[in-house]
């Protein structure tokens, strides 16, 4: 079977080639460690023979993720050896961030030997992955060398379910049956693995990470610098669009410009999910006419608080939840991404606006729009109405906020029980179960 895929994969790289080439030559990607990804050639230094956990995220929002599940696993296990790999460049450069002091490394493509060679080179007693990264190959090879292989955070949004459940069996035998354990994040999502042949033995609900993670302080010493360099004073409102997908800048920036003309000390901060738009989302704000900055140009405090600031850098979007007054999560307006996480502004107390299409974060959403803590808007039109009514409310932003916040506090815990799960693992592994 691994044959099989691997010849799958070179097909399907071959007729991916000119359009692989063309992007990398326009966006800068998919240049970068591009060998150890493709052979799996990787290198980590571990003098002292530690047993090695191996923690994967596949881009920033899973990185994020496991900062706090990696800090907690190192207390609470010091003297192992931590190695964290991502799939995209961005992933690669936070990790790098994150985690100085542990081995970062490309993930490898899910061919047989670039799998093999990886593994070879990091000698993992645990391969721990982030909510949902699950190649065939590599579960197959990890199976063969008995390392045990556990999902964490892990969800099944009902896309991800439709489409798997035609091929439950298959799914049951090249992916579900090399896992070792999940960790769900809710037991609506532990019924759906179920319903796809997933034993119960395997299954754990241990609630959401994200939770654990949203720490809700406002006074960082990353927020008191982005607001001294966008001079903001105290008379400043903040609406950050967090996350955002096409076509939703275009959206926000529309009604930004006729919401300024309301409330004149009204700024707003535009943060694009993914950094190759960065250029893109840019030239749509200068297209619009609204005076505005590039952060990443912004080494100085602004003369005077812009309007719209392109937040183009990476590892500052907390930073910014946490200068927020109201905020609007993307990826929940066009009905193809399922939404990005409302947890982190939630837990800043940012009374918070989404669309529709949030089943990435089905529970969240839910739960936060139960407290009081969000609003759903439907659409573009409603969004523009319920922001007015929150800028005009300073009381009904306060009574959201300390709502959203409650919330996220009493859903934490989710990192203890994650570990207890690994440990689990750990255990079995040991007694040669």
């Amino acid at each position: 079977m691994p044959l099989l895929f691997d010849l799958l994969y070179l097909l399907a790289l071959l007729l991916l080639l000119p359009w692989l080439a063309w992007r990398s030559a326009t966006t800068g990607r998919y240049r970068r460690g591009l060998a150890a990804k493709l052979l799996g050639h990787v290198q980590i230094h571990n003098p002292e023979a530690k047993p090695v956990i191996w923690f994967h995220g596949v881009s920033v929002g899973e990185i994020h993720l496991l900062g706090v599940v990696v800090a907690a696993f190192r207390k609470r296990h010091p003297n192992w050896f931590v190695a964290v790999s991502s799939t995209t460049d961005t992933g690669l450069d936070e990790a790098r961030k994150r985690f100085a002091d542990c081995a970062v490394v490309p993930f490898p493509f899910d061919f047989s030997w670039a799998c093999d060679n990886a593994l070879s080179a990091i000698r993992p007693d645990l391969v721990v992955l982030a909510e949902s990264e699950l190649w065939p190959n590599f579960l197959a090879v990890a199976a063969r060398r008995k390392v045990p292989v556990a999902v964490i955070n892990a969800r099944m949004s009902p896309r991800s379910f439709s489409r798997l459940k035609r091929f439950a069996g298959a799914a049951r035998t090249l992916l579900f049956r090399h896992v070792a354990a999940f960790g769900v994040q809710s037991a609506e999502y532990a019924e759906r693995l179920k319903l796809l042949g997933v034993s119960a033995e395997k299954l754990a609900v241990t609630g959401s990470v994200k939770y654990d993670g949203a720490t809700g302080e406002r006074d960082t010493p990353k927020a008191r610098e982005l607001k001294r360099l966008l001079a903001l004073n105290h008379e400043a409102l903040v609406w950050v669009a967090g996350s955002t997908h096409a076509p939703e800048e275009s959206i926000v920036l529309q009604i930004f410009a006729r919401l300024r003309l309301k409330f004149p000390h009204l700024h707003l901060i535009l943060v694009p999910r993914h950094p190759d738009r960065f250029a893109e989302v840019v030239a749509l704000v200068a297209k619009s006419g609204l005076p505005f900055v590039r952060r990443s140009e912004l080494e100085q405090p602004a003369s005077q608080t812009p309007a719209v600031v392109v937040l183009d850098t990476l590892g500052e979007l907390g930073a910014a939840w946490a200068i927020a007054d109201v905020g609007f999560t993307g990826g929940s307006l066009d009905g193809h991404r399922g939404g990005q996480s409302m947890i982190e502004p939630a837990g800043f107390g940012v009374p918070t606006l989404f669309g529709p299409h949030v089943w990435n974060f089905r529970d969240a959403a839910r739960n936060l729009l139960d407290s009081g803590g969000a609003i759903l808007v439907k659409d573009a039109s409603e969004l523009e109405v319920r922001l007015v009514e929150l800028l005009n409310d300073p009381e009904r932003r306060k009574q959201m906020g300390t709502a959203a916040r409650e919330l996220v506090r009493a859903q934490q815990g989710a990192t203890e029980r994650t570990l207890d799960v690994l440990d689990r693992v750990l255990s079995l592994r040991r007694s040669g179960r």
